[in-house]
């Protein structure tokens, strides 16, 4: 209210769009197996079922935490929504094991660097799903979220969710 009397400017709404981070198919969260991310107890946004095992940014931004077993990465972007990238479900007990790291936390990234290779065939045998939840775990500071669909998505390029912070 103060800003409004005094003449000072509102900070303009900053929308971005999540790109896929995985190339394969995406899928609604309801439909993960596993109740923390299907629940959205983290937060909104969607699955994608991996083509393949490699993870890109999905936004320009900065590297917030890369998990020590490397299954999982959080990502603030620029315009303050923080993304979590979980590979694979019950991955955490891998230990690693198969995953490959290319980022540190502190990192700048822009969209479509690389972030994480996976193999998936290890994931297959070992954890319980390659389905791969992308969060927005602060969903409750957007103004607004837009899951843009189900199907088949290109990593770096498929628009997959529009988040808004004011």
């Amino acid at each position: 209210m103060f800003k409004k009397l005094f003449g000072k400017k509102e900070e303009p709404v900053k929308t971005i769009q999540l790109m896929a981070p995985l190339s394969g198919t995406a899928v609604p969260l309801e439909r993960v197996p596993d109740p923390v991310f299907s629940e959205k107890m983290m937060g909104d946004g969607l699955a994608i079922e991996p083509a393949e095992g490699l993870v890109v940014s999905p936004v320009d931004g900065e590297i917030m935490q890369v998990f020590p077993t490397k299954h999982a990465i959080g990502i603030r972007a620029k315009n303050g929504a923080e993304i979590l990238i979980h590979i694979g479900l019950e991955t955490v007990s891998l230990n690693g094991e198969g995953f490959q790291t290319y980022i540190s936390e502190g990192d700048k990234v822009k969209t479509g660097d690389k972030l994480v290779a996976f193999d998936m065939e290890i994931i297959k045998e070992k954890a319980k799903s390659t389905v791969t939840p992308i969060i927005i775990t602060n969903t409750d500071q957007a103004a607004s979220l837009v899951i843009k669909g189900e199907g088949n998505v290109e990593r770096g390029t498929s628009s997959i969710i529009e988040v808004t912070f004011e």
